[in-house]
């Protein structure tokens, strides 16, 4: 009986340690924790988008270099950058300057970029004859302004700040038919070439940035046992 009773006592004292254990464990931490998940989180889904937009792009792009028509669809076409494209954000930087900068700079590039391409790209979807092309540029337009959401997220998880626009967004040299643009119908098609151009090579370097980007948040297992340990 004396047996039994010691063995009763020793199993409830060992029930009260766990439950007192259990009680006490650092739980704030672990509540940290949601910050780097929703980081994570946000990282991948931007990529994934990058890269959608990537190959949705490669398609639009031949449709509508189609419409245009010669020489802007002929694949060795590749004239000059002209001075009034230079009002569409340039993806041409030194590589290694790129990489350089910090991933709060990088994010702030490619977030006002986008949201600048977005705009152009609206414009060009109010100017196109054709009612299916017309409706594949408002499909993409929609997922670019996903993609600029995204960023923002990623950048809010991080604790970034959003940056300041570009300045104007709105293109003046892109007006519709019958407006008083003093530029002729050619010059408005370099427009378009160049601005697809630019958006293809945003996008490559894009997926690139937020998969080096995701490589550096620790998967959320990870982060929770680091942070129950006390690291």
């Amino acid at each position: 009986c004396d047996i039994r009773e010691t063995s009763a006592r020793d199993s409830w004292g060992i029930f009260a340690f766990l439950c007192a254990a259990l009680w006490n464990l650092p739980a704030i931490p672990a509540l940290n924790s949601t910050d780097e998940v929703g980081a994570g989180q946000s990282i991948q889904k931007t990529y994934d988008l990058t890269r959608y937009l990537e190959h949705q792009l490669r398609t639009l792009a031949g449709t509508y270099l189609n419409y245009l028509g010669p020489p802007f669809n002929e694949p060795d076409f590749n004239p000059p950058r002209m001075t009034r494209a230079e009002m569409v954000p340039s993806a041409t930087v030194d590589f290694e300057l790129w990489r350089s900068l910090n991933d709060n700079a990088r994010l702030a590039a490619n977030y006002r970029a986008y949201t600048h391409l977005l705009c152009y790209l609206r414009s060009m979807d109010g100017q196109v004859a054709k009612a299916e092309l017309r409706k594949n540029l408002g499909h993409f337009c929609t997922s670019l302004q996903g993609l600029v959401v995204s960023i923002a997220s990623v950048m809010s998880s991080l604790g970034y700040p959003l940056p300041s626009p570009l300045g104007s967004a709105n293109p003046t040299w892109a007006q519709g038919p019958g407006s008083t643009s003093p530029h002729n119908d050619f010059l408005k098609k370099m427009d378009d070439f160049w601005l697809l151009k630019e958006l293809q090579t945003w996008l490559w370097r894009s997926a690139k940035d937020f998969n080096r980007l995701k490589k550096k948040v620790p998967p959320a297992a990870l982060m929770l046992r680091l942070e129950m340990r006390g690291f």
